[in-house]
């Protein structure tokens, strides 16, 4: 038996595959705003602020009250301690994002590393491989 649900009622939520449009338009707003204290060096910590950081992605829960954001030290130099000075310092981080935002809630942050590069450094070693360039020619 089917279940009448109204139209509005069933598009109220996004119930897609992949984030909201609200989801990306945040992430991205939060992306920018960490990426611009990073380069000003607006975080009163000088290990950080010696440390060129590449924001690449901010990825929101559907809440928009926890945001993971992907980062990586240009350079690949101090990887190991990147994520530990974040999180240290990430109080002052989520005040200076909730001073540019218009959200109800400040989102809580959690960094990771970005691994994104590493991914595309494997897959251009295995595309240089003779045996896959040679099936790719096929």
């Amino acid at each position: 038996m089917k279940t009448y649900l109204p139209r509005m009622a069933r598009n109220k939520f996004h119930d897609g595959p992949g984030p909201s449009q609200r989801q990306l338009r945040v992430g991205e707003l939060i992306r920018r705003t960490l990426s611009a204290v990073l380069m000003r060096g607006d975080v009163h910590d000088p290990e950080l602020n010696q440390l060129s950081i590449t924001v690449g992605e901010v990825r929101t829960s559907p809440d928009l009250k926890i945001a993971t954001v992907f980062v990586a030290p240009l350079g690949g130099a101090g990887r190991e301690n990147v994520i530990e000075l974040l999180a240290r310092n990430k109080a002052e981080l989520r005040r200076a994002v909730s001073k540019q935002m218009t959200l109800k809630y400040a989102p809580d942050l959690r960094f990771r590393l970005d691994e994104t590069y590493d991914q595309m450094d494997k897959t251009r070693e295995m595309f240089a491989q003779d045996a896959v360039r040679r099936d790719l020619e096929d």
